[in-house]
């Protein structure tokens, strides 16, 4: 699943990408600075673009700066430290999430943007279209055509058949819009009963707390990097209510989730730190197609359903493309 194929770009004809990254056009002496913004904190993320950047040349504290930006749950900062990334003059900057991207746009119409999330980015203005953006932002998406909520909603009513009322948790962040759609044109057919409980202030207690009066029989994650961030509490949580859930990434599952439908998280990450080197190298983000993953991966941890007593339906995972023991 961490393999280059798995992703394709949206330009006319949708071309294959190839499998190494190709070799470095790095100018020799130069030091290159990277923006990261991110509404949240350090994560994953922010090793492995590095890590990734390393395999192209480009090595923190030899001949790459990277400028990390944090909001740290605080949504509303987002333009003040965009406005940093553009004062130290960076080469290029990854924005996290849509906010993130709007924030950098507003600091700036000249330097790169590479922006990495699920989202919209034609609704949302970023782009002019997916296979020639047309301005300083292009990048990395999560999901093609949405946000694949609708596809994990179904999965989990599969997991749980007699689920006809379940939770969707959502951050304090007015970007989850276009999933809590997604979701509700996804469960309508189904017959759920969609019950939204937000995470105020980062406090996940007081949330489930909510959550558990409305009695869902299942719960789905929605997508967030503050829910990447915090993942371990919330498995918890959802472990001492008894609820079985649907997650964003691998990770979730690997850390006691009961399931998730995705790409891969790591194969991702490559693909932005590609992306940041081809611009540092010279390519135009107007001319780069914002890419999307074709590749999805359906992965369930047997473990956490034996705890929760769920027996899961044998048409599941046989579809599985990974069960954890």
């Amino acid at each position: 699943m961490g393999d280059r194929r798995d992703f394709i770009g949206t330009l006319a004809g949708s071309v294959l990408l190839a499998t190494a990254f190709p070799a470095s056009a790095q100018v020799p002496g130069r030091i290159y600075r990277l923006g990261v913004l991110r509404p949240s904190g350090r994560a994953l993320f922010d090793e492995n673009i590095p890590r990734a950047l390393g395999e192209r040349g480009y090595v923190e504290g030899r001949n790459l700066i990277v400028e990390r930006r944090y909001a740290e749950g605080r949504i509303e900062r987002l333009m003040t430290l965009a406005g940093e990334l553009v004062s130290a003059k960076v080469d290029a900057i990854v924005a996290v999430g849509s906010g993130a991207v709007r924030a950098a746009m507003g600091a700036t119409s000249t330097i790169p943007i590479v922006m990495f999330g699920n989202f919209d980015p034609l609704s949302a203005g970023f782009v002019k279209t997916l296979g020639r953006p047309g301005g300083n932002v292009t990048g990395v998406l999560i999901a093609p055509n949405g946000t694949l909520a609708g596809k994990k909603l179904e999965l989990l009513r599969e997991a749980v058949p007699r689920a006809s009322r379940i939770a969707l948790l959502i951050p304090d962040d007015p970007s989850v819009g276009s999933q809590l759609e997604e979701i509700r044109k996804a469960g309508s057919p189904l017959g759920l009963a969609l019950v939204v409980i937000e995470v105020r202030k980062g406090n996940y207690e007081e949330a489930f707390a909510r959550l558990s009066a409305e009695r869902p029989q299942a719960l789905f994650v929605t997508s967030s990097t503050f829910f990447v961030r915090d993942r371990t509490r919330i498995i918890e949580l959802a472990a001492r209510y008894r609820l079985p859930a649907i997650y964003e990434w691998r990770e979730h599952v690997a850390d006691g989730g009961l399931m998730t439908y995705a790409p891969s998280l790591n194969a991702l990450h490559r693909r932005v730190a590609d992306y940041v080197g081809r611009i540092f190298e010279g390519a135009d983000p107007a001319e780069l197609p914002v890419e999307q993953p074709t590749k999805f991966e359906l992965v369930i941890n047997l473990r956490t359903a034996r705890a929760l007593g769920l027996a899961l339906p044998q048409s599941l995972l046989l579809r599985a493309d990974e069960l954890i023991e």
